[in-house]
């Protein structure tokens, strides 16, 4: 399996991606890489990798490419401006041209989310009926399987046939990585009335219980409440993209707060750090659970390939676990399978 990194993408750019790529093939022996961006400051970053590995570098490859600069351009102009097929194409274009070419099986990429989407959508194409691609991202929740949320920033302001065709995406997207055959799938909202929220929703929840009328492929619940999305109770969740990304931002800066304030409270005195020692295997457990780089990677749902982007400011361990479900979904086959079942 061979992938192809956008080195240049994120707030730190090669020092977090090259590392985390490396450290992805040293948990996945079959895959392979390809770093696109500048190729002195990829090799910098491997010459002072830790030795262990350097073992892995036979399945390192490098390719030079610019970067875009970051955010200062709407997608439109870049669309209009860039040639995806120039020589000097940015890193981001490179490794998504990479994948369209049939050189690499999916790309990852810690770039702006709506250069991504844009470059993305351009080259590779949408599966057949998808208007927009949705980013989905797993949450953890009490029941200890995942909830899906999407959209979680790919498109700002949707329109009713919009959300349907995600909780569409979503539902399957279920059926293939977690075997249910018949998810529950939910419109987030400011409550469970049907009187309640913007019209988009409204009307998208008539849209909804419509189609599944005629359609078994998931069972439409109605709306929730943002409590929901951690309780296992649903296992998909639809929104548009600014409540998405404002709904997982908020959950990841709470995980953060939890565990700072949990381990400040067992530093407190001589008996809370004795209660800690006791405690620790408990606590490193939980700490693991709760940890959003654990979940760091989202796909964008409804792309003939697989895209996966990582969060702007992970650190390699969490651009680490973006490759890895960049290689889950192509053992999957996932956006093949999506096809199939959104024409079943």
């Amino acid at each position: 399996m061979h992938i192809a990194i956008d080195a240049m993408g994120g707030d730190f750019g090669p020092r977090v991606t090259v590392q985390g790529g490396l450290e992805a093939l040293r948990q996945w022996p079959s895959l392979s890489l390809t770093f696109y961006g500048d190729c002195h400051s990829i090799q910098d970053v491997i010459r002072s990798a830790p030795r262990w590995k350097k073992t892995v570098l036979d399945r390192v490859q490098m390719s030079a490419a610019g970067s875009l600069p970051v955010g200062t351009q709407p997608p439109s102009r870049i669309l209009r401006d860039r040639d995806i097929n120039a020589p000097d194409a940015s890193s981001l274009h490179a490794c998504i041209r990479a994948v369209r070419d049939g050189e690499a099986d999916a790309c990852v990429s810690a770039g702006h989310t709506g250069e991504i989407m844009a470059v993305a959508r351009r080259a590779l194409g949408m599966i057949e009926g998808m208007k927009r691609p949705a980013i989905s991202s797993a949450v953890l929740t009490d029941h200890g399987h995942p909830c899906y949320v999407l959209d979680l920033g790919a498109n700002i302001d949707c329109p009713p046939r919009h959300l349907v065709q995600f909780a569409r995406l979503g539902a399957e997207m279920v059926r293939t990585v977690d075997g249910i055959q018949n998810p529950r799938v939910a419109l987030l909202n400011i409550g469970v009335e049907p009187s309640k929220g913007t019209r988009c929703v409204r009307e998208a929840d008539d849209l909804l219980r419509e189609f599944c009328t005629t359609n078994d492929r998931f069972h439409y619940l109605g709306f929730v409440e943002g409590d929901h999305i951690f309780t296992g109770d649903v296992n998909v969740i639809v929104c548009d993209g600014f409540v998405g990304n404002v709904a997982l931002k908020t959950s990841e800066g709470l995980a953060r707060v939890l565990g700072r304030r949990l381990q400040h409270t067992f530093e407190l005195n001589w008996w809370t750090r004795l209660v800690s020692i006791l405690a620790r295997p408990a606590l490193s457990r939980l700490k693991e659970e709760i940890d959003p780089v654990r979940y760091n990677g989202a796909s964008f749902l409804g792309l003939t390939s697989t895209v996966v982007k990582s969060h702007g400011g992970a650190d390699a361990r969490g651009f680490s676990y973006a490759i890895l479900r960049a290689v889950s979904e192509v053992e999957l086959g996932l956006p093949e399978r999506l096809a199939q079942g959104l024409t079943a």
